[in-house]
């Protein structure tokens, strides 16, 4: 599904940062578009930055029940930094994901900029029929101890039929390097 993301421009808090730049909603169904101007109110801008495709694996259905369950239902938005330097947008939108779990695993690093929004109740009605369609409960299975006897004496060490020219247990010897001194 085409899910269009907003991002809101704002002063900087600190002399150092001009603009603070952040995702706050998303358009589900949204047609393309490219920083498009959606809303101004003084210094205040917010622009519908990019349509990205929000994809749903049936493999994921656990990650998505996570973030179905949370008290506000979200999304994850991934924000890189832009590669264009002529532009006054500094970021690019790289991702959208309906997994916890993946948008945790992008949160670990540093050279992105994750932010959880909440779902619109089309797109949790969508999540959770494809949930519901798809997700299958992985039974656990304790693993149980293996019936092996330890207390028997063991006649040596590895494959009998292999002869040791040596103690397994010794030290490896040193071989004396070749030198020119």
């Amino acid at each position: 599904m085409p899910v269009g993301v907003v991002v809101r421009r704002l002063p900087g808090a600190t002399k150092w940062q001009k603009w603070s730049w952040r995702p706050v909603s998303v358009l589900p169904g949204a047609g393309p578009a490219d920083w498009a101007v959606m809303r101004q109110e003084g210094e205040a801008v917010e622009y519908h930055a990019a349509t990205v495709p929000l994809e749903l694996h049936r493999a994921d259905t656990e990650a998505y029940l996570t973030a179905l369950s949370d008290r506000v239902p979200s999304v994850y938005v991934v924000l890189r930094p832009a590669d264009e330097v002529e532009r006054d947008v500094p970021l690019e939108v790289m991702l959208v994901t309906a997994s916890a779990y993946e948008g945790q695993d992008y949160a670990d690093s540093s050279e992105v900029q994750v932010e959880k929004i909440a779902m619109p109740p089309g797109l949790i009605a969508w999540v959770r029929d494809f949930v519901e369609q798809h997700h299958e409960d992985e039974i656990f299975i304790k693993r149980k101890r293996d019936r092996k006897r330890i207390d028997l004496v063991e006649d040596g060490i590895g494959d009998p039929r292999i002869k040791q020219l040596s103690d397994v247990y010794r030290a490896p010897g040193r071989k004396p390097k070749d030198t020119l001194q």
